[in-house]
């Protein structure tokens, strides 16, 4: 999916480090607005290629007054002020506003951390019909304060303590806020954005996923040729499926899957896969054995980056020699790759400013985008690759991917390699990890909460502790549950079970799983952790 090519009012956050981003880039698009989130030092050519009606300038985690903090590429102001384009600067997005504008910002003599109550003192513009002393809950997270505003602008609300809590320059269409509007803790915060985007700005509601549907399968056509065949990696999760039927409607039998058992799936997930993608999707998928290759490579591997990596090239390894086959049996040399990566992959696996690298931290490398090698002979075609989870869904029931299938909770491109900590070959634990998942799932399903939870799984522990089973002591495996709530993967609320649920599971996995002793709940949000434990 090519940015540009989305037939939309583009609004663009410049992100400089905040956890909550892309937060703002959800909360736009489920304003049927399409939005897009790139570093917040990314060059001016970046920015104006594509072509943005809006840019907010996101919060993060530094000060204007540092001489590294990060900030917005020079000219980016005349740019936009000569093609009138909006601003919003959040956090520090609003102080780098007015330091960059010849205002001042100045350490706050009361730093403002959580929810505070704002009053408004501008009836209109950021706040449309507020009246002057209304008065609303918001979410504040800063050290720093704006001491003296630019020419031309005015404060528009303060908060209880005085500080500047809203801004803004109409004629410049330069505005700003000191808290978070994106988060649930401002309640009033999606209305201010609504208004800020569709009545200040003038943007159209017009981002429909059919639009996009059609825009994707046109720029597939496009991409490749006529002649070109096209190989599809099939994990058996959602995104990869609605990647391949999405390719499969542009160019039909030039596309070829292929599902490759590395030894690190789920319980007798090779089976139910292959019968699915037969059955219901009517996918032309071939299946590749190759546990012994991708479990020799690991042997000894601990390290969850070097896992990943290995696995990555591994796959790549496995599609060219699929390739090579399908050259000798179709007399032509398939061209590209196709992968199910997400935003929230290229996201994470991005370099954020004022880090010293080029980005957000690399928080981990998604194999579809850490784990590729550079010498890849395989051109990459990534049709979801600016969309989330939820709205993967959304595209694959324009698709008719059987629902059952969509709501399938997401699993690691590694497997179950980043859900043994340690070297995954050693022992039992991966046949232990695959009965106590099951078990867990199956339990989940009969209680009719699969579809209240965004992901749920079993973690392999690389400890032993002591127990007492038939009346005989033990010393067996521990086995963490993790199981959590999420709208896109981006952040995450652990699963609250019942008690008498979470005692059933553990008797179930104690009693039948041989070499497991004891089961421990993960109990943290993201962030600040991340889902998957490795």
């Amino acid at each position: 999916m090519d940015p540009k090519e989305v037939k939309s009012d583009l609004v663009l956050i410049l992100d400089f480090g905040s956890q909550y981003t892309h937060l703002i880039t959800r909360r736009i698009r489920s304003l049927s607005v399409f939005s897009l989130c790139i570093s917040g030092t990314s060059s001016l050519k970046a920015i104006t290629d594509l072509n943005p009606q809006v840019v907010i300038l996101s919060g993060g985690p530094h000060s204007v007054h540092a001489c590294d903090s990060p900030s917005f590429a020079s000219g980016f102001v005349e740019w936009a002020e000569a093609n009138g384009v909006y601003v919003l600067g959040i956090c520090y997005g609003l102080q780098l506003i007015v330091q960059r504008l010849g205002g001042v910002v100045e350490v706050g003599e009361k730093q403002e951390y959580g929810r505070m109550e704002i009053e408004v003192e501008k009836a209109n513009g950021l706040y449309g019909t507020k009246r002057v002393g209304d008065r609303q809950v918001v979410w504040m997270s800063h050290g720093d304060e704006v001491a003296k505003l630019p020419q031309g602008f005015e404060v528009v609300a303060r908060s209880q303590q005085g500080a500047v809590a809203a801004v803004e320059n109409h004629s410049k269409r330069f505005y700003g806020l000191q808290y978070h509007p994106e988060v649930t803790h401002s309640p009033e915060g999606m209305e201010t954005l609504r208004y800020f985007l569709f009545d200040v700005c003038g943007i159209t509601a017009n981002w429909k996923m059919e639009n996009l549907l059609d825009e994707e399968i046109n720029i597939i056509k496009e991409t490749v040729g006529p002649d070109d065949h096209v190989i599809c990696a099939l994990s058996g999760g959602v995104d990869s499926t609605v990647a391949a039927t999405l390719v499969h409607k542009a160019i039909g039998d030039r596309l070829h899957c292929v599902f490759v058992d590395n030894g690190l799936l789920r319980y007798k997930e090779r089976e139910r896969v292959m019968e699915t993608f037969e059955r219901d999707l009517h996918l032309p998928v071939t299946c590749v054995d190759a546990v012994d290759q991708f479990l020799s490579k690991l042997k000894g591997v601990t390290d969850p980056e070097v896992k990943r990596k290995i696995i990555g090239k591994e796959f790549i390894s496995i599609f060219d020699s699929f390739g090579h086959d399908l050259e000798l049996k179709i007399g032509k040399k398939p061209s590209y790759l196709v992968q199910g990566t997400l935003y929230p992959d290229v996201i994470e696996s991005c370099p954020p400013p004022g880090s010293g690298k080029t980005h957000s931290h690399t928080i981990k490398s998604h194999h579809n985008v850490g784990g590729l090698p550079k010498d890849m002979k395989l051109k990459l075609i990534e049709p979801l690759k600016l969309l989330f989870k939820d709205e993967v869904r959304q595209l694959g029931k324009i698709l008719n991917v059987p629902n059952a299938f969509l709501k399938r909770h997401p699993f690691p491109g590694p497997g179950l390699a980043v859900r043994v900590l340690g070297d995954v070959t050693e022992g039992n634990a991966l046949e232990v990890l695959r009965q106590v998942d099951e078990i867990f799932i199956q339990s989940i399903k009969d209680a009719g909460l699969y579809d209240s939870i965004w992901q749920a799984f079993a973690v392999f522990l690389p400890i032993k502790s002591v127990g007492v089973q038939g009346d005989q002591r033990t010393h067996s495996h521990v086995v963490a549950l993790r199981a959590v709530t999420s709208q896109d993967g981006m952040t995450a609320d652990w699963f609250n079970f019942e008690h008498q649920f979470l005692d059933n599971v553990s008797r179930k996995i104690c009693n039948s799983v041989r070499g497991v002793n004891r089961v421990v709940q993960d109990i943290t949000s993201k962030p600040p952790s991340t889902i998957e434990w490795e």
